[in-house]
């Protein structure tokens, strides 16, 4: 079965709105792809600030927001086929949202942007709310990603995505975990912003820091990190607990960078000292590093260090999988709903049982 989709992703990062228009293949349960178009839309001043504060919002605005969203998404994907001259080539469109609300202890979880709004302006089918159903089935909702990195990068043990939050992601034996590690760039970014910069190019300012042990211990003594997996973080964690510890303290911007490079560092080492014994011998001990943590040069440097006892080798691959490799999982995780398969393991997010995820939308008329 082949099929053209395009995949929407928004991080909390708030970089900028992913798209990808993908080809899939299935042949006999095997998955292959091909990335065909991809940009990242940077959001204006005024959508950043939008997302940035929708948990700000009462009840009413937030739902105001939601469908305002939806119809943004909607314009951007027919910007992007027009602009990649997809006429009549997309037939589904995968949309993640841009997570607000992740309680999954109260089993709610929330992406704004309207599926329903993106399949009235583009005219094309959409699956969306591709959380929900795990986290009604008591699971975590996240990471999302395993299923897509099971079928499409199957031949990688280890998977690390940095982004506003890093992710680990193992494929162990006969099961899968998966879980969140710490926050990311959404900490880093705060800090870099306050020097004008959108992000630490290359972890440039990172090198001149020095670490503040005194609060990197404050951080590392987090109750999370201590939590057996299945696990996941809210992005409030990343603003309201992080990212304080370090702004209190005073640092300077360096500085601060580069005791949160460590941070990571020391939580996806021991992150992946507790998944690693449940490797076979057989299996390489090789980890694929994508999101826009993997351009950092000097974290990746530093990761590479600190994983040098486990011979663990560290590998970054081509760009387009760096920076679009969650948009090709929704396209992928709306295919699976709309063939009415597994979006999410419950091995990964703890739920009761394995489910089809998403809402569909039909852009089409009868």
């Amino acid at each position: 079965m082949f099929y053209r989709v395009i995949g929407l992703m928004s991080g909390s990062s708030l970089d900028g709105l992913d798209i990808v228009f993908a080809e899939l293949d299935e042949i006999r349960g095997k998955w292959s792809y091909q990335i065909k178009a991809s940009a990242c839309m940077p959001y204006s001043e005024k959508w950043t600030h939008k997302l940035r504060h929708a948990t700000d919002l009462n009840a009413a605005d937030y739902l105001r927001l939601h469908t305002e969203y939806g119809h943004y998404l909607g314009e951007q994907v027919n910007a992007f086929i027009e602009t990649h001259q997809l006429q009549h080539q997309v037939q589904l469109i995968a949309s993640h949202g841009h997570t607000t609300f992740h309680e999954p202890q109260h089993r709610m979880t929330a992406q704004l942007g309207d599926g329903a709004a993106i399949a009235a302006i583009t005219g094309i089918n959409v699956v969306s709310d591709l959380r929900a159903m795990d986290v009604a089935l008591g699971g975590q909702g996240a990471p999302i990603v395993p299923m897509g990195e099971k079928l499409l990068l199957g031949e990688y043990p280890l998977l690390l995505n940095i982004g506003g939050i890093a992710n680990l992601s193992a494929n162990v034996g006969d099961s899968y975990v998966a879980f969140d590690i710490c926050p990311a760039n959404r900490v880093l970014n705060l800090f870099a912003a306050q020097t004008g910069q959108a992000y630490d190019a290359g972890g440039a300012l990172a090198a001149k820091g020095f670490v503040r042990d005194e609060v990197l211990a404050k951080m590392n003594q987090q109750a999370y990190y201590s939590q057996p997996f299945p696990k996941s973080l809210a992005n409030q964690f990343g603003t309201d607990v992080i990212y304080p510890l370090l702004k209190d303290a005073n640092l300077s911007v360096q500085d601060a960078l580069r005791t949160m490079v460590e941070h990571i560092c020391i939580q996806t080492t021991r992150s992946l000292g507790k998944v690693l014994p449940k490797l076979s011998a057989d299996q390489p001990r090789k980890l694929l590093v994508t999101g826009g943590g993997a351009f950092n040069n000097f974290l990746i440097e530093r990761l590479r260090q600190s994983l040098q006892v486990m011979q663990i080798e560290v590998l970054v691959p081509e760009a387009g999988l760096v920076n679009y490799k969650e948009a090709l999982v929704m396209a992928l995780l709306g295919v699976l709903r709309w063939r009415e398969e597994n979006t999410v393991m419950h091995t990964v997010t703890g739920a009761s049982r394995s489910s089809i995820g998403g809402a569909v939308w039909v852009g089409q008329e009868a």
